[in-house]
């Protein structure tokens, strides 16, 4: 397995964002040229103001006047477009690194053993697909161009006021600085919130997708009042940090806006009193109004960017925690194995669990010949299902071999190994799409009549022919399907595929005994000239098999065909005829 490292945010995002630097750096030079007019314009003012002002004690200058009201415009519309282009840079680049996101999820998801998916929420995963990433846009959308314009703005405007009049600078920075460092002090600590927010919302999340999945079980064991009362529980959870997170948040606009304001009668005031004893002049005055007003707002921006930001690091704080979870070995260097496969499969030594202190297999060793059917058989919690997760490579085994055709899995690719199976689960999986693709599913040059003829053997042509549209029927919730018609279709699936070795996990659990029999004659069919491992409960359809591996407690207690192991009138005995009586 790749192990996870500690790193930090910046770099572990270095990787999805190396190729929009340049256009990154050319957005931050487009917003400092922008920022930088904006700064500049109320220097213009100044002059306009002290030409207007010494022309009414004699003739007004209107030559002058129009040239630097001229230059100004130019100025401004010149720096909107610039700002524009610059937010239009941004904005791409965020939403083609948020699309490169999503992509680097889909892409873990499938290199992800099946550990991570069992011992983690199906809703906490599509949380991070799905809120995570889209928090993340939208705060970085709100964040990034505002941020960089308020620095510029900021440093350019204290520049300007520095150069202009070092008294009235002192008064503007110094009755506004100290808001923001109190501003600064609270968003600190309130990042806690933003990441508590995102981790509850998932958590709702994950409860509701837990719910819906088995609401029928909740309504028919009367239990919609506890389910509410948990999610009460969980929704009072989310309100409670989204509210915290957003009230502090929120209360940093009112308070730059206080503090900007208080900036700027300390300025009228100082102004006054300087004009009235001559030392500075009425422009000076309206370039620092003007200034304050600039040089409070990127406080107000940055106050504001510094809130989105923290809920950006929040998200992506989950997005690269999944990002960075173990994932099964690479084994691109692995080349094909076999060619032509027999059916072969060997288990030797097996030993495996899911955890070190926890051993489910144990010294489990079975031999299928090419074109048997085996039965692994045994209590709930035998080992049975595991026996076949590790022979698909979805776990890897502690100790032991298993080999196909004599060559071992460990040195197989998993999807030469995966390629070699077909599988027919109790949980069958059909998405939406048409029956036929639905039957085709990831299989290359497979015609009609091949979909027809798979269809046919397994006994289900005729239903599909009742739709409305037969096999280019789409199906979604407006077609109602049972579990056998379902069943059905996925041992067509599996029919198509045409493996060499099949695998079915308890396929006829989940139906009724009529609907049995017609699953049953399907998987005979299914079965012919394929090695195949049979999971089972009811045992009546597994008689014919010829080897049965009977399993308790991950290891093999029994094993033969059915009349030998009736003859020994051991545990599979038993089981038998406990189940025979009980029917």
């Amino acid at each position: 397995m790749v192990s996870k490292k500690k790193t930090s945010l910046l770099s572990q995002m270095a990787p999805y964002t190396k190729s929009y630097r340049p256009a990154f750096l050319l957005a931050i030079a487009f917003t400092v040229v922008s920022s930088g007019i904006t700064v500049i314009g109320p220097d213009r003012l100044k002059e306009i103001t002290d030409t207007i002002t010494a022309g009414l004690a004699g003739q007004l200058d209107l030559t002058k006047i129009a040239g630097i009201s001229m230059t100004l415009a130019l100025m401004y519309g010149g720096g909107a477009v610039i700002s524009y282009s610059a937010s239009f840079i941004v904005t791409t680049i965020i939403q083609k690194f948020s699309q490169k996101m999503r992509n680097a999820i889909a892409d873990k998801i499938n290199v992800l053993p099946l550990r991570y998916f069992d011992s983690h929420p199906q809703g906490d995963t599509l949380s991070r697909v799905t809120n995570d990433v889209d928090l993340m846009t939208q705060s970085l959308n709100q964040s990034l161009v505002s941020l960089v314009s308020a620095v510029v703005l900021l440093c350019g405007s204290i520049f300007m006021m520095i150069r202009t009049n070092g008294t009235m600078a002192a008064t503007a920075i110094g009755s506004v600085l100290i808001g923001f460092v109190l501003v600064v002090f609270i968003m600190g600590k309130t990042q806690p919130f933003f990441t508590r927010q995102q981790n509850n919302l998932a958590k709702v999340n994950g409860y509701v997708e837990e719910i819906y999945t088995g609401h029928n079980v909740v309504t028919s064991y009367s239990a919609v009042q506890q389910t509410k009362n948990t999610f009460n529980e969980l929704n009072q959870d989310l309100y409670t940090s989204m509210w915290k997170s957003q009230f502090f948040s929120g209360i940093m606009m009112p308070m730059m806006q206080f503090i900007g304001n208080f900036g700027y009668v300390m300025v009228c005031i100082v102004g006054a009193s300087l004009a009235i004893n001559g030392d500075i002049t009425m422009g000076t005055i309206v370039a620092f109004m003007t200034y304050v007003r600039i040089f409070s707002q990127p406080l107000s921006q940055i106050a504001q960017a510094i809130t989105q930001l923290q809920s950006a690091r929040a998200a992506m704080g989950r997005v690269f925690e999944f990002l960075s979870e173990d994932e099964m070995t690479d084994e691109s260097s692995k080349d094909k194995q076999l060619t032509h496969i027999k059916g072969d499969v060997a288990f030797k030594d097996v030993f495996f669990g899911y955890s070190k202190d926890k051993v489910i297999i144990h010294d489990f060793s079975a031999v299928a010949k090419a074109g048997q059917k085996v039965a692994i058989v045994g209590p709930t919690g035998a080992g049975k299902t595991t026996i076949v997760n590790l022979l698909m490579k979805f776990y890897e085994m502690d100790k032991g071999s298993i080999t196909i055709d004599g060559i071992a899995i460990d040195q197989m690719k998993r999807e030469e190994v995966h390629d070699a199976f077909a599988m027919v689960l109790q949980d069958t999986w059909l998405f939406e799409g048409s029956v036929k693709e639905n039957l085709i599913y990831n299989q290359k040059n497979i015609t009609d009549e091949q979909v027809i003829a798979a269809a046919k053997a397994v006994g289900v042509h005729h239903f599909i022919m009742t739709l409305p549209q037969g096999y280019d029927t789409l199906l979604d919730d407006s077609v109602s399907l049972s579990v056998g018609q379902k069943q059905l279709l996925t041992i067509a699936r599996a029919l198509l595929k045409d493996a060499p070795l099949l695998i079915l996990d308890e396929a006829t659990s989940s139906v009724d005994t009529r609907t049995e029999e017609l699953i049953q004659k399907a998987m005979d069919k299914l079965m012919e000239g394929r090695t195949s491992f049979v999971i089972a409960h009811r045992l009546s359809t597994i008689r014919n098999a010829d080897l049965i591996l009977v399993m308790k407690d991950g290891n093999i207690i029994e094993q033969g065909n059915h009349d030998q192991l009736m003859s020994a009138d051991g545990f599979y005995a038993d089981l038998y005829n406990s189940q025979f009586q009980a029917s």
